[in-house]
Order: C-alpha cells, then sequence, then structure tokens
C-alpha cells in the first residue's frame, strides 16, 4: 500500500529507541532492513526482531562519525540486499562518553554539572563534549546521507532519506547547546539536501521528535522533580513512544509521501502548539 515492500532500509542508531522502533516498523512494511549501530549487542536483538516479522535483517557496526564506517554500511546493504532504498539517520549521542541504555554513565555526567547555574555551564561547556556531539549527530548524519546518496545515484532510481532532528533545533532547552545545536545543524541540512537532490529523485525530509520514552531520557524519567517542567510544556501531558516517532518516519519514506521533500515533523504531543 505505501510502496515499501521489498524495499531496503538502512537504519543508523537501529540498536535501541527511535531507531529500532523505525527498524520495526518497516519490517511490519515489507522491507528487509540493514541495522547500523555502535553497539553489537542491542544492534543484534534488533536484527532478531525484524526477522522475527518474517524479514530480512544484517547488523553492522558503525561509527557515524568516520567516512569509511558509513561506506562499508553501505557497502554491506549492497551485500546483503542488493541496494539501499531508505536512509534513516537515528545516530546520535546527548554528550561525550553517551552509551544508549547506561544510566550510571549520565548519571555521572549530570553529576559533574550538578550546582552550576546556566551562564557557568555555558561559559565552562568542554570543548570535547561539544565536538563530539557535533561529530556524531551532525557530521554523522552528513556522512550517512552522502554514502547513501552515492549508491542511490549508482542506482538511478531515487530513494528516500529521512533525518532525525529534534524539537531542540528550534527551542533552546536548559543545559549543555550541543544537542540543540547539531539538531538544528540537521534540520538546516535536511533542506540543502533536498533542493539539491530533488532532480534525481531522492526526498529528503527529517522527524523532529520531542520528549519520547528513550534510553536517552531514561534518567531524566526517573526523578519525578526533573520531570514536572518537562511535562507541563506537553499539552497531551505524557511523553512519546518510538513507535509513534517511528509511524512519521514510514509515513516520510513511503510513496504516501511523495509530494513531500525537505518537510520537518513533529511528532512532540503538541509541544509546539503555542
Amino acid at each position: 500500500m505505501r510502496g515499501l515492500t521489498g524495499k531496503v532500509a538502512v537504519v543508523t542508531g537501529g540498536g535501541n529507541g527511535i531507531g529500532r522502533a523505525c527498524c520495526e516498523r518497516f519490517a511490519d512494511e515489507g522491507m528487509d532492513v540493514l541495522v547500523a549501530d555502535l553497539l553489537e549487542e542491542p544492534g543484534a536483538a534488533t536484527v532478531a526482531e525484524v526477522e522475527a516479522r518474517g524479514r530480512r535483517a544484517a547488523f553492522v557496526k558503525v561509527d557515524t562519525s568516520k567516512p569509511d564506517d558509513n561506506e562499508v554500511m553501505i557497502a554491506r546493504a549492497v551485500q546483503e540486499f542488493g541496494g539501499v532504498d531508505v536512509l534513516v539517520t537515528a545516530a546520535g549521542i546527548s554528550h561525550l562518553g553517551y552509551r544508549s541504555g547506561d544510566t550510571s554513565e549520565q548519571a555521572a555526567w549530570r553529576a559533574e554539572r550538578a550546582g552550576a547555574g546556566p551562564a557557568e555551564q555555558f561559559a565552562h561547556h568542554p570543548l570535547d563534549d561539544w565536538q563530539a556531539v557535533l561529530d556524531v549527530n551532525l557530521t554523522g548524519t552528513l556522512l550517512s546521507m552522502q554514502s547513501t546518496v552515492r549508491r542511490m545515484l549508482e542506482q538511478g532510481r531515487g530513494g528516500s532519506i529521512v533525518t532525525i532532528s529534534s524539537i531542540a533545533a528550534k527551542h533552546p532547552e536548559p543545559g549543555a547547546p550541543a544537542y540543540g545545536v547539531s539538531k538544528a545543524g540537521v534540520w538546516m541540512l535536511t533542506l540543502h539536501a533536498a533542493k539539491m537532490l530533488v532532480d534525481e529523485g531522492i526526498r529528503v525530509n527529517s522527524v523532529g521528535p520531542g520528549f519520547i520514552e528513550t534510553n536517552m531520557t531514561k534518567l531524566l524519567r526517573e526523578v519525578p522533580a526533573a520531570m514536572a517542567p518537562f511535562m507541563g510544556s506537553i499539552p497531551m501531558g505524557r511523553m512519546g513512544t518510538p513507535h509513534e516517532v517511528a509511524a512519521a518516519v514510514v509515513f516520510l519514506a513511503s510513496d504516501d509521501a511523495s509530494y513531500f521533500t525537505g518537510e520537518l515533523l513533529h511528532p512532540d504531543g503538541g509541544y509546539f502548539t503555542g
């Protein structure tokens, strides 16, 4: 129905959260999936989920901030499935040293910044933290897109790319600025790519989730006092789920969105209503 059956999706950050949900939804649509992630165990679990839905899947270990890793990723998609039709760039970090699911590491990172006011946090934001977040979230997105586009141009049948941005791309939240800046960059990169690739039949869109129940927000969800301000900003009164985000991704990747390019959809529970 959506024109996705029999096609191939590559999903970076496919081992957890939004990335895994996208892999599962693509499998439900009849697609084969290359799961690309830095973490092998979660990646293997996603492969098992896709295969349980009756579709083919493979895992490739990828650091999206490295050009060679992205080339290996697309080569693996060609080797396993014959090509690539859809790319989703869900790989992302919130700070240097972030590992999805490692709440002890996240707690240590937050503890280091406890007690410092916003001005102090900004004035002393570590350059290595800033660079690491931009390397993965923004440069990694660019590199994944470039490797994919080169293959799509060789194939000559167009394709669809969906980047993962954030409400943080449009609304600065308290805390380290690198994440919001990186996601704003992803949004602008999406616009540039959409205009530059449209004549080749490659559509490029973005999904900017609100507060979603993922490993990145797990520690925050465990502290009611910290959660209260965030929940108060969501008119629907709850956090979203990865599969609600994946539904938007699948729509943009599909023929149902054939007249969409350069768009940013926000599954955010009404965060931007006013």
